[in-house]
């Protein structure tokens, strides 16, 4: 549940405020499928025009997001701890935040979940969930196998590749569209969509296809069949979510967007004064999908450009908000 309806504890001494972070960027040979739109729609400092994933709130070795000084954001997590963390909060950072750019198709993938990924690769596996930001008319994306399609099929299909397009479940998306994608759901971002993507914090993916692409030098990318089938959810894909209005302080309008048993996303409208309380419990993520302004600790303020992303510390101030959109992110925690 977002902040406005947690419970606030005994007060710390010296509450954080919200850190702006500044991103990282995956580009040129690692996102062949890249293009400049995170330039354009935010203004983001892209360093080629193949720059796929601006990486917004990241702990993945090499990836890292930072605060204003450049701290990297594992560095500050062992700065300060639970009160960056929270109290529930167990282990290591348990999300990754991340601002795509389709300009042409993803490959066709799969991940595994948080048993397959500790036991094969000393990792956490990876459930992710994507919220549309902008999108051609006539675009689409992969979202599981079709109903029927059994595991045999599938490796046939993967061996021989082309096959395999047409045993793939091809949605229509539009701007504001929510996708929950699971562990072992096949899916593929789909060319002239721009989406916020929020995850476990994992950097494994499993290639099953790739159209065919080739590089400069005539090589195509690697795949990895053998463990998508090993780890492919078959059958009916995600039934998609219907987000659903929730009570806020201030004015303007909150919905939950999906609520799942690793994250929620939530989506604020129309704000003026809507108040974010501070959660000891847990960190959460805020980011400004028009300009907005965050008011805190009496008198200071907080000025977000589009596209950009604080993130707010469980020890944390609570937060006033002014703005049209925005997209607020937290870690699941029990109750």
């Amino acid at each position: 549940m977002p902040r406005a309806h947690c419970h606030k504890e005994s007060e710390d001494p010296m509450p954080l405020p919200p850190i702006l972070m500044y991103p990282s960027y995956r580009h040129g040979k690692a996102t062949p499928w890249g293009g400049a739109r995170l330039r354009e729609l935010y203004h983001k400092d892209i360093p080629d025009v193949k720059t796929g994933e601006s990486m917004e709130v990241s702990i993945i070795p090499g990836l890292s997001s930072s605060d204003a000084e450049g701290t990297g954001l594992s560095r500050l997590i062992q700065r300060y701890g639970k009160a960056l963390l929270g109290t529930e909060i167990k282990g290591d950072f348990p999300l990754l935040l991340k601002l795509i750019d389709a300009k042409e198709n993803l490959s066709v993938q799969v991940h595994p979940n948080d048993i397959y990924a500790q036991k094969n690769e000393n990792k956490l596996g990876k459930t992710e969930a994507w919220v549309i930001l902008d999108a051609r008319p006539d675009s689409k994306l992969v979202y599981g196998i079709k109903d029927g399609v059994t595991a045999s099929m599938l490796g046939e299909a993967a061996q021989s590749g082309r096959a395999l397009e047409d045993m793939l479940n091809y949605v229509n998306v539009s701007k504001g569209d929510v996708f929950y994608i699971p562990a072992g759901t096949v899916h593929a971002i789909g060319e002239g969509i721009v989406l916020y993507e929020i995850q476990q914090s994992s950097d494994i993916t499993y290639r099953f296809y790739d159209w065919d692409r080739r590089d400069e030098y005539g090589n195509k990318r690697p795949l990895h069949t053998r463990q998508a089938l090993d780890v492919v959810n078959l059958g009916k894909p995600p039934e998609r979510f219907i987000p659903y209005p929730l009570p806020m302080r201030g004015r303007g309008q909150l919905e939950m967007l999906l609520d799942t048993p690793y994250f929620s996303i939530m989506r604020y409208q129309n704000c003026q004064g809507a108040v974010l309380l501070a959660d000891r419990r847990r960190f959460s993520i805020l980011t400004a999908l028009t300009s907005a302004r965050l008011h805190y600790a009496a008198d200071r303020t907080l000025d977000l450009e589009t596209g950009q992303t604080v993130l707010l510390p469980a020890n944390g101030e609570d937060i006033f908000i002014d703005g049209d959109e925005l997209l607020y992110s937290c870690p699941a925690v029990n109750s």
